[in-house]
Protein backbone atom coordinates (compact mmCIF):
# COMPACT_ATOMS: atom_id res chain seq x y z
CA UNK A 1 0.00 0.00 0.00
CA UNK A 2 1.56 3.23 -1.21
CA UNK A 3 0.10 6.61 -0.30
CA UNK A 4 1.63 9.88 -1.49
CA UNK A 5 1.25 13.25 0.22
CA UNK A 6 2.86 16.66 0.27
CA UNK A 7 1.86 17.94 -3.12
CA UNK A 8 0.50 21.41 -3.63
CA UNK A 9 0.94 24.69 -5.43
CA UNK A 10 4.16 26.64 -5.25
CA UNK A 11 5.78 29.47 -7.13
CA UNK A 12 8.74 28.99 -9.39
CA UNK A 13 11.93 28.65 -7.37
CA UNK A 14 10.11 27.23 -4.40
CA UNK A 15 10.40 23.87 -2.68
CA UNK A 16 8.18 20.97 -1.72
CA UNK A 17 8.78 17.68 0.03
CA UNK A 18 6.72 14.74 -1.05
CA UNK A 19 6.18 11.74 1.19
CA UNK A 20 5.09 8.25 0.34
CA UNK A 21 3.81 6.02 3.12
CA UNK A 22 5.16 2.73 1.87
CA UNK A 23 4.58 0.14 4.53
CA UNK A 24 6.48 -2.99 3.60
CA UNK A 25 8.09 -1.47 0.53
CA UNK A 26 11.05 0.34 2.04
CA UNK A 27 12.82 -2.88 2.89
CA UNK A 28 16.07 -3.49 1.08
CA UNK A 29 14.40 -6.12 -1.06
CA UNK A 30 12.54 -3.47 -3.02
CA UNK A 31 13.49 -0.92 -5.59
CA UNK A 32 11.41 2.14 -4.84
CA UNK A 33 11.00 5.25 -6.95
CA UNK A 34 9.20 8.47 -7.80
CA UNK A 35 7.57 9.07 -11.15
CA UNK A 36 5.59 11.96 -12.59
CA UNK A 37 3.11 12.47 -15.36
CA UNK A 38 2.03 15.76 -16.84
CA UNK A 39 -1.16 16.09 -18.91
CA UNK A 40 -0.63 14.73 -22.41
CA UNK A 41 2.76 13.31 -21.59
CA UNK A 42 4.06 9.86 -20.75
CA UNK A 43 4.88 8.90 -17.21
CA UNK A 44 8.57 9.51 -16.53
CA UNK A 45 10.96 8.44 -13.85
CA UNK A 46 12.19 11.14 -11.50
CA UNK A 47 14.30 9.42 -8.84
CA UNK A 48 14.82 5.93 -7.51
CA UNK A 49 16.52 4.07 -4.68
CA UNK A 50 17.84 0.71 -5.76
CA UNK A 51 18.09 -2.36 -3.53
CA UNK A 52 21.72 -1.62 -2.79
CA UNK A 53 20.79 1.86 -1.57
CA UNK A 54 22.21 3.70 -4.54
CA UNK A 55 20.12 6.38 -6.17
CA UNK A 56 19.24 7.32 -9.72
CA UNK A 57 17.91 10.64 -10.96
CA UNK A 58 16.48 11.91 -14.20
CA UNK A 59 18.79 14.44 -15.80
CA UNK A 60 16.09 17.07 -15.56
CA UNK A 61 16.06 16.96 -11.76
CA UNK A 62 19.70 16.27 -10.88
CA UNK A 63 21.00 18.77 -8.39
CA UNK A 64 17.47 19.95 -7.51
CA UNK A 65 15.67 16.85 -6.22
CA UNK A 66 16.78 14.42 -3.52
CA UNK A 67 15.23 11.02 -2.88
CA UNK A 68 15.52 9.34 0.49
CA UNK A 69 13.77 6.79 2.63
CA UNK A 70 13.30 6.14 6.31
CA UNK A 71 12.94 2.41 6.86
CA UNK A 72 11.85 2.90 10.47
CA UNK A 73 8.98 5.11 9.33
CA UNK A 74 8.31 3.09 6.17
CA UNK A 75 8.38 6.31 4.23
CA UNK A 76 9.91 7.44 0.96
CA UNK A 77 10.64 11.13 0.44
CA UNK A 78 11.31 13.43 -2.47
CA UNK A 79 12.76 16.81 -1.59
CA UNK A 80 12.21 19.14 -4.54
CA UNK A 81 14.04 22.45 -4.70
CA UNK A 82 14.28 25.17 -7.33
CA UNK A 83 10.99 24.10 -8.79
CA UNK A 84 9.97 25.34 -12.22
CA UNK A 85 6.68 25.20 -14.13
CA UNK A 86 8.13 22.25 -16.09
CA UNK A 87 7.95 20.23 -12.86
CA UNK A 88 4.17 20.52 -12.77
CA UNK A 89 2.74 17.00 -12.82
CA UNK A 90 1.08 14.29 -10.83
CA UNK A 91 3.77 12.57 -8.79
CA UNK A 92 3.60 8.87 -7.99
CA UNK A 93 5.66 6.56 -5.87
CA UNK A 94 6.17 2.99 -7.00
CA UNK A 95 7.88 -0.13 -5.73
CA UNK A 96 9.01 -3.42 -7.15
CA UNK A 97 10.52 -6.55 -5.59
CA UNK A 98 11.38 -8.26 -8.86
CA UNK A 99 14.32 -7.41 -11.05
CA UNK A 100 14.33 -3.79 -12.18
CA UNK A 101 16.63 -3.34 -15.15
CA UNK A 102 16.07 0.38 -15.42
CA UNK A 103 15.12 2.05 -12.11
CA UNK A 104 13.51 5.02 -13.87
CA UNK A 105 11.44 2.95 -16.29
CA UNK A 106 7.83 2.68 -15.08
CA UNK A 107 7.36 -0.59 -16.99
CA UNK A 108 9.31 -2.47 -14.32
CA UNK A 109 7.07 -1.47 -11.42
CA UNK A 110 3.94 -3.28 -10.29
CA UNK A 111 3.05 -1.39 -7.12
CA UNK A 112 1.83 2.17 -7.41
CA UNK A 113 0.31 4.88 -5.28
CA UNK A 114 -2.57 7.12 -6.34
CA UNK A 115 -0.44 10.20 -6.82
CA UNK A 116 -0.16 13.71 -5.46
CA UNK A 117 -0.41 16.83 -7.62
CA UNK A 118 2.41 19.35 -7.83
CA UNK A 119 1.72 22.66 -9.55
CA UNK A 120 4.43 25.24 -10.06
CA UNK A 121 3.44 28.69 -11.22
CA UNK A 122 5.74 31.19 -12.89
Amino acid sequence: HLVESGGGSVQSGGSLRLSCAASGYTDDGYCIAWFRQAPGREREGVAAIKRDGSTRYADSVKGRFTVSKDNAKNTLYLQMNSLSPEDTAMYYCAAEINYVGKPLDPEYYNYWGQGTQVTVSS
